[in-house]
């Protein structure tokens, strides 16, 4: 491979590292007009897998075969119920605030409790458990009463779903949307801030789970994860604004309003794609198989075509077309999770596996073995 060499000018300079090589990602790549891909397999041809398939495809590279799939689902099976103090010290956390506080600190706990200092098993744990974990904070934080206990009979997303106690939940449609979701929020390259963030923290020799902790921090900004909670309002807003079936004047009209006063159209835009996100794709997919009257999905629809058609209008806009969190929280309102609350929390539980399997590679197989040196950029003195 030739080397890539840049010339640092000041321009360069406080701008978060955007586009500046720094490393190897062997999980995931993010094509502009093509998207994401898993080890060298587009997201949309593998939306139909199981997500023990997927995370094998992460962990190894390579597409397991039936074998191969049911023995790593039954190691996953192995290794995924907590232990008992872990649950009772996540049932004594603050209800406080965000949940993803609750999760962070949960992961700092499992640390504690069922960490076992070794990167790569530690990465095998994680993503065993981390289902349980997370329904675990959501069902604590959320006033659900104890978790339902683990059926060794269901699949990964499976078990998930049957331990929420979700309100009124129809399991199927649940489950339909929690496995989807999960699987095309498991990796988006290397660069991304809760990847780039919890790699670094593993560079200074952090233990996984701590290194995860400070990820997920990461994650639950409103620039990162909490975008698909912010897409639900979004949409929400609008319809309280224009009604459940607003003019294409209309709509635009408002749309241009919100842009005059610097306000976001949530949604649409992303920092690598110039295409609409091929996730998203996939979520619209499944709105209209399934929820096509619902009055989110209508909307959201709707914002689809004249969002992009209204943001085409600004050359500075380099892609108006919609993300994943423009409709993957409408999906999981629609198919009965109506908590946006707890989206960056789904969003956190899949990039769990993606981010383990990326501090796995830096830790003990990049550079020959030897792993990555501690993170130290350079910083230029500037007078104040």
């Amino acid at each position: 491979m030739s080397d890539i060499l840049f010339e640092v000018k000041e321009d360069n300079l406080e701008t978060g590292l955007r586009g500046y090589p720094v490393g190897y990602c062997t999980t995931s790549t993010v094509d502009p007009t093509k998207g994401l891909f898993y080890a060298g397999h587009p997201v949309s041809e593998i939306d139909h897998w199981e997500p023990e398939q997927v995370i094998y495809l992460i962990f190894y590279g390579k597409e397991g075969n039936l074998q191969e799939i049911k023995a790593f689902s039954e190691e996953l099976k192995r290794r995924a119920h907590c232990s008992p103090q872990l649950i009772e010290h996540i049932n004594r956390l603050p209800r406080q605030g965000h949940p993803m506080k609750l999760f962070s600190a949960a992961l700092l706990l499992a640390g504690t409790f069922e960490g076992k200092n070794d990167y790569r098993e530690d990465a095998l744990n994680i993503v065993a458990k981390i289902p349980e974990i997370a329904a675990a904070v959501i069902n604590y934080h959320a006033g659900w009463g104890p978790s339902k206990k683990a059926n060794a009979e269901l699949g990964y997303m499976e078990n998930f779903a049957h331990m929420l106690n979700v309100p009124n939940a129809n399991r199927e449609g649940l489950t339909r949307a929690f496995k989807l979701f999960n699987i095309l929020h498991y990796d988006h390259g290397g660069g991304n801030l809760s990847a780039f963030v919890g790699k670094a923290i593993a560079s200074g020799l952090e233990d996984l789970y701590g290194s995860l902790c400070g990820a997920m921090c990461a994650l639950s900004g409103p620039r990162h994860g909490r975008a698909n909670q912010e897409g639900l309002v979004f949409v929400n807003k609008l319809i309280q604004e224009l009604g459940e079936n607003p003019t294409e004047g209309q709509l635009e009209a408002l749309l241009r309003k919100k842009l005059a006063a610097n306000e976001l159209v949530i949604g649409f835009g992303h920092a690598v794609l110039r295409v609409e996100d091929p996730r998203a794709t996939l979520f619209y997919k499944v709105a209209q198989e399934h929820y096509p009257n619902h009055p989110l999905v209508k909307m959201a629809e709707f914002l689809r075509k004249v969002g992009s058609k209204v943001l085409k209008e600004n050359p500075k806009i380099s892609d108006p077309h919609p993300n994943i969190d423009a409709v993957s929280g409408i999906v999981l309102t629609a198919s009965g999770f109506p908590y946006p609350e707890y989206y960056t929390l789904l969003f956190g539980m899949a990039r769990v596996v993606g981010i383990s399997r990326q501090i796995v590679y830096e830790r003990l197989e990049a550079r020959d073995g030897k792993g990555t040196p501690i993170v130290r950029p350079k910083y230029i003195f500037k007078n104040p």
